[in-house]
């Protein structure tokens, strides 16, 4: 009981910072993970962490090998 309440006023106030994001909505996810957490343990965190990581990972590297796109220049008359 104690962990899904800090877990959800941690949520609260890490989703102030995060843009789209209500702080009703990060006190959810913030009980979520705590429960989530309590499931996997420590090896099944550890996974989420290394394929979280992975994810971002391959996404940046996409994003960097896209070539820039041009601005259209403005209509001359």
């Amino acid at each position: 009981m104690l962990g899904k309440i800090l877990g959800g006023i941690v949520g609260a106030k890490a989703a102030k910072r995060r843009r789209g994001v209500s702080e009703p909505g990060g006190a959810l996810m913030g009980v979520a993970s705590v429960a989530l957490a309590r499931r996997f343990g420590i090896p099944g965190i550890l996974a989420a962490a290394a394929g979280g990581y992975a994810i971002k990972t391959y996404s940046d590297r996409r994003s960097a090998a896209k070539p820039a796109r041009k601005k259209a220049s403005p209509a001359q008359s």
